[in-house]
């Protein structure tokens, strides 16, 4: 076959498809053959320039965005400084606190480079759980245990800190009684 032609008769492999990237993000372990055909039609993909706002801290959270390829970077600002919390790449997602309950974006999110997000959002999650509850269940499982487990690592942090810092006064003030 003639090399020039041979892109547009390729069929597209399996690992190209939408579905196949989705059963790698470890929040969609629970599904199920069938159940990332309704995610698929569910989900939005979303494609930004290098450097593009996708939220600003602040604004309403309605879902989640998980990176299909490019860069993300995660970040606040006080007094017209960045502080960065987190770089983010492909197969990593953020957001999903507000998947499940209306809340503001306590961060705001850029990109780094070309970047396709594939966003879920809370209204669509609803609409599934309306026709395929089992399915949305189980989604809502996976945000629940990636939510948990985030949120027990960052109590240990906060407990390293304390410990750190209580060390830190111990240490300052058995140099001042000397």
């Amino acid at each position: 076959m003639n090399p020039l032609w041979s892109n547009i008769f390729r069929k597209k492999s399996e690992e190209d498809s939408l579905a196949y990237f989705l059963k790698t993000v470890p929040l969609f372990s629970d599904l199920k053959g069938r159940d990332f055909h309704y995610l698929e039609s569910l989900v939005h993909t979303r494609h930004y320039d290098a450097g593009e706002i996708v939220f600003e801290e602040g604004d309403p959270g309605s879902g989640m965005y998980v990176i299909r390829n490019g860069g993300v970077k995660i970040f606040t600002r006080s007094e017209k400084r960045e502080e960065e919390l987190a770089i983010l790449g492909a197969g990593d997602f953020f957001g999903e606190t507000t998947l499940t309950a209306p809340a503001s974006r306590a961060a705001s999110a850029r990109t780094l480079e070309s970047t396709e997000l594939i966003g879920l959002f809370r209204a669509d999650l609803l609409e599934l759980a309306q026709k395929y509850p089992a399915t949305a269940n189980r989604i809502l499982l996976g945000v629940t245990r990636i939510v948990s487990e985030r949120l027990q690592a960052a109590g240990q942090e906060i407990r390293r800190l304390r410990q750190a810092q209580d060390a830190a006064i111990a240490s300052s003030s058995f140099d001042t009684e000397m």
